[in-house]
């Protein structure tokens, strides 16, 4: 398993810009929750799921299976 960011560096600016507006909460969420503190809980418990390979909710992470 690896993480890494999304290849598209346009991307990754525009949601690290909008993590540091909104203190560290995913930006593509309105409510500011612990669970959407990036890196989100939903992209924890999908971290867990070896079955799972893909994007985080906003696309800033990557997860592979191998």
């Amino acid at each position: 398993m690896a993480i890494r960011l999304n290849k598209d560096r346009e991307v990754v600016e525009k949601i690290r810009d909008g993590l540091v507006a909104k203190g560290g909460y995913c930006p593509c969420r309105i409510p500011r929750v612990p669970e959407y503190k990036c890196m989100c809980e939903e992209f924890r418990k999908q971290i867990a799921d070896p079955d799972f390979e893909g994007y985080c909710h906003c696309m800033l992470f990557y997860k592979t299976k191998d």
